[in-house]
C-alpha cells in the first residue's frame, strides 16, 4: 500500500489539533476533579455544620456555649460557602444538567451560611452580654433594655433570614436530582422557621418594652379560655387576671370570674356581619367574647366589659389550660393552697376536668381557677424559670393558636400584625387555600373535655392548566365520654338545661370555605340541612350535632379549587388534645409526583 504524505502545514495543523483536544480533555479532567473536590470538601463541611447546629438549641441557657457552637458552625458555612462560589465552579453553572446541581447546591450553601453568619451570630452575639435569664422576670421584673438592645441586631437578622429563605424557595427544582432536590426542600423548611422565628424575635423586641411600662404604666386583661367548653378561638372565658405592668415591674392586679361581669341585653359592641351567625351572644355575656374567630374583635369585646366593670385595660391576652401547660414545664411544678401540685402533666386534666368533679359549687371551682392563676404567676415572675423552656413554651403555644395579645395602641398592633398572635381569621393568598373549622359547645357544659374532632384536608386529583380541581373537607365528631356519662356532675352535662339530654354533647359548628371557592357538594351530619351566612366576602356553613357517648357524625365539604392553588390549610379550634394539630395541611403536588398530605 503506498505511503501517504501531508504538507508539512496539514501536519501542523493536525497537530495542533491534537494538542488542542488534548488540552481540552485535560482542562475538562481538571475542571471535573477540581469541582468534585470541592464539592466533596463542601459537603463535609456542611455536614460537620449540620452535626453541630443541635449544639446551639441545647446550650439556649448558656449564651456563651452557645456563641461558641455558633461561630464554629459559622466557620464551616463559611467554607462551604467560598468552595462553590469560585469561578470554574460558577462557570460549571452553565453546563447542560450538571450545572444546575451545581447552582442549587452553590445557593443552598450561601443562604445557610448567609442566615448563621448574618442572622443567628449577631443576635447571639448582643444577647451575649447580658445573658438568657434577661429574658425571664426576676422578682417580678424585666429589664427592658435587653430588647432595646436587641432590636437593632433581631431587625437585620430578620431580614437576611427572609431573604435567605426567599433564595432559597426561588431554587427551580424541576432539573435537580431526587436527592439533591429533597434535601433542598428539607432546608427551605428549616430556613422558613428561622425567618419566622427570627421575624417573632424582631416583633418582640419592638413591642414589648411599651407593653412593660417603659414608657409608663399599662394595665392588662389575661384571659383564661376553658378548653370544656369550645368556642371558635378555644372555649369559654372562665377566668380573668389583671395585670399591671411599669418600667418593667410585672405585678397582679386582681381576678374576675366569669360571674362577675354583668350580663347585657344587647350587644356590648357592634359585631357587624358576624351578628348573622352568632347573633348578639358574643358581646352580651363575657364567656363568649371568644365565640367570634377573630381576636381582635374578641379582644375589643373584653376591654368593653372591662371597662363596665370599671377596669380601663389597654391590652389583652388569651391563653388556655394546654399553653399553660408548655408553660409549666419552664416553671417547673407548683404547690396549690389546696395542697394540690399543679405539673405540666396534670394541668389540662386537672383544671377542665376534675376540678367540676370535686367542686359542685361554681364558687369554689372559681376559687380554685384563682389560686392556681395566682400560683402559676408567682412562678412565673419569681425568676425560677428555665428560659429555653420557657421561649419554647411560648413559641409552641402561639403556633398551635393557644395564645394570642392585642393592644389598643396603634403602633403595637402594627407590630402584630400577619402574626399568629394577633389571632387573625384565616385568608387566602396567591399559593394557599385555607378554612375555618370552628366548634362551638351548644349543651351548656364542659362536655367537651370528652369531644374529639377529626379534621382531613385532601385534593380529588391534581390537574394541571385549566383542569378543574376539588378540594374536600371531612370533619368528624365522636363522643368519647364514659357510657354512664348522664350520671357525671351537672356542671359537666349541662343537666339538661338548654334541652341537650344529660350525657349528650351538642356541637354547633362553623365552616368558613375560601373567600371565592365554589361548593361542589356539601353534606351535612344529620338530615338537617347547613345553615349559613357570609362574613368578610366568605361563605360559611353552619351546623349542628347532638351526639351521645359513643357515638359521631360527619360532614363533609368539597369545593372546587382555583387552578393556581395547589396548598390548602385549615384551621381548627384548638381543644383540650394536645396531639390535635391546631392546622391540617394537603398540598397538590405538581403533575406526575402524585398527592402529598399531611
Amino acid at each position: 500500500m503506498p505511503e501517504t504524505f501531508l504538507p508539512p502545514a496539514a501536519r501542523t495543523v493536525g497537530r495542533v489539533v491534537v494538542w488542542v483536544l488534548g488540552l481540552a480533555l485535560l482542562f475538562v479532567l481538571f475542571v471535573v476533579g477540581w469541582i468534585g473536590v470541592r464539592g466533596f470538601l463542601a459537603y463535609d463541611h456542611l455536614a460537620s455544620a449540620q452535626k453541630q447546629a443541635p449544639g446551639i438549641a441545647q446550650n439556649i441557657g448558656d449564651l456563651s456555649a452557645a456563641t461558641a457552637a455558633l461561630d464554629e458552625v459559622g466557620r464551616h458555612t463559611s467554607s462551604a460557602r467560598d468552595l462553590t462560589s469560585d469561578p470554574l465552579w460558577r462557570g460549571a453553572e452553565d453546563v447542560p444538567w450538571v450545572g444546575p446541581q451545581l447552582a442549587a447546591i452553590a445557593d443552598a450553601a450561601a443562604a445557610v451560611d448567609d442566615v448563621v453568619t448574618g442572622t443567628a451570630k449577631p443576635i447571639a452575639g448582643v444577647a451575649d452580654g447580658f445573658g438568657v435569664e434577661a429574658f425571664v422576670p426576676v422578682d417580678g421584673r424585666i429589664d427592658a433594655s435587653v430588647f432595646a438592645a436587641l432590636a437593632g441586631p433581631a431587625e437585620n437578622g430578620a431580614r437576611v433570614a427572609a431573604s435567605a429563605r426567599d433564595d432559597l424557595e426561588a431554587i427551580d427544582r424541576a432539573p435537580l436530582v431526587a436527592p439533591l432536590a429533597d434535601a433542598v426542600d428539607t432546608l427551605d423548611g428549616l430556613l422558613s422557621e428561622v425567618a419566622s422565628g427570627t421575624d417573632a424575635l424582631s416583633r418582640a423586641s419592638r413591642l414589648l418594652p411599651s407593653m412593660l411600662g417603659a414608657d409608663g404604666p399599662r394595665e392588662h386583661l389575661l384571659l383564661v379560655q376553658n378548653n370544656a367548653e369550645w368556642r371558635s378561638l378555644g372555649g369559654i372565658v372562665g377566668a380573668s387576671t389583671l395585670l399591671r405592668t411599669d418600667k418593667g415591674a410585672i405585678e397582679l392586679d386582681g381576678q374576675l370570674a366569669s360571674g362577675d361581669f354583668d350580663r347585657y341585653d344587647d350587644s356590648v359592641l357592634d359585631l357587624g356581619e358576624y351578628a348573622s351567625l352568632y347573633g348578639a351572644k358574643p358581646g352580651r355575656y363575657i364567656q363568649n367574647v371568644t365565640q367570634v374567630p377573630d381576636f381582635s374583635l374578641t379582644a375589643r369585646l373584653a376591654q368593653e366589659f372591662a371597662k363596665r366593670e370599671g377596669r380601663d385595660v389597654t391590652s389583652v391576652m388569651s391563653i388556655d389550660p394546654v399553653a399553660l401547660s408548655y408553660l409549666l414545664e419552664a416553671t417547673g411544678p407548683v404547690r396549690l393552697p389546696t395542697g394540690d401540685e399543679l405539673t405540666s402533666d396534670n394541668a389540662v386534666q386537672l383544671l377542665l376536668n376534675e376540678v367540676y368533679l370535686r367542686y359542685e359549687d361554681p364558687r369554689q371551682q372559681d376559687a380554685f381557677f384563682a389560686s392556681a392563676a395566682g400560683a402559676v404567676f408567682t412562678a412565673m415572675t419569681s425568676g425560677q424559670v428555665d428560659p429555653g423552656a420557657l421561649i419554647s413554651a411560648l413559641g409552641r403555644a402561639g403556633s398551635e393558636h393557644r395564645l394570642y395579645l392585642w393592644s389598643a395602641n396603634e403602633d403595637d398592633e402594627k407590630v402584630l400584625s400577619g402574626t399568629t398572635l394577633a389571632g387573625a381569621p384565616p385568608a387566602s393568598d396567591a399559593d394557599t387555600a385555607r378554612f375555618g373549622v370552628y366548634f362551638n359547645d351548644g349543651t351548656g357544659s364542659k362536655m367537651d373535655y370528652y369531644m374529639t374532632p377529626d379534621v382531613r384536608l385532601g385534593w380529588s386529583g391534581c390537574g394541571t392548566g385549566t383542569t378543574p380541581r376539588t378540594l374536600s373537607l371531612t370533619v368528624s365528631l365522636t363522643n368519647d365520654a364514659p357510657a354512664d356519662a348522664a350520671s357525671l356532675p351537672e356542671y359537666i352535662t349541662g343537666g339538661g338545661l338548654y334541652g341537650v339530654p344529660a350525657g349528650t354533647a351538642r356541637t354547633v359548628g362553623e365552616i368558613y370555605l375560601p373567600k371565592g371557592f365554589t361548593i361542589s357538594t356539601a353534606t351535612p351530619p344529620t338530615d338537617r340541612a347547613f345553615g349559613g351566612a357570609i362574613v368578610g366576602g366568605r361563605q360559611v356553613l353552619s351546623y349542628s350535632a347532638d351526639l351521645k357517648p359513643g357515638e359521631s357524625a360527619t360532614v363533609t365539604v368539597d369545593v372546587t379549587a382555583d387552578t393556581g392553588i395547589r396548598d390548602a390549610e385549615a384551621w381548627v379550634t384548638p381543644t383540650a388534645d394536645a396531639s390535635l394539630p391546631p392546622i391540617v395541611r394537603a398540598s397538590c403536588a405538581p403533575a406526575g409526583t402524585g398527592l402529598s398530605l399531611d
